[in-house]
């Protein structure tokens, strides 16, 4: 019966995933609260919910680039041209493979 519920409580920790710590000033506590409560929710879920957005956005960032127009002219020509003939590749892409279920495995 206590290894079912060290096990319970164990499943219940789990559900919750990890813990941050986090060391702020009382000034920077009592804003992110204030904040906190104008959305209705806790000091916790306040700061994950906008330290996960600001993730997001740095990650989405780095997806997108700048280019000066020039170099931008440049880019959507490459884009646009019709792709350059490559005999190796084009035998590579029409013949069955393993994965085709059409070629055998070593």
């Amino acid at each position: 019966m206590v290894a079912m519920q060290k096990s319970k409580g164990k499943m219940r920790a789990d559900a919750k995933g990890t813990k941050v710590q986090l060391r702020l000033r009382a000034e920077q506590k009592e804003i992110i609260s204030r904040a906190a409560k104008l959305r209705q929710t806790t000091l916790s879920n306040f700061m994950l919910e906008n330290a996960y957005c600001a993730a997001q956005q740095l990650l989405a960032e780095q997806v997108h680039f700048v280019l000066p127009p020039e170099r931008w002219q440049e880019f959507c020509r490459a884009l646009d041209a019709p792709p350059r003939n490559i005999p190796t590749l084009k035998k590579l892409l029409s013949e069955a493979s393993v994965l085709d279920g059409g070629g055998t495995a070593s």
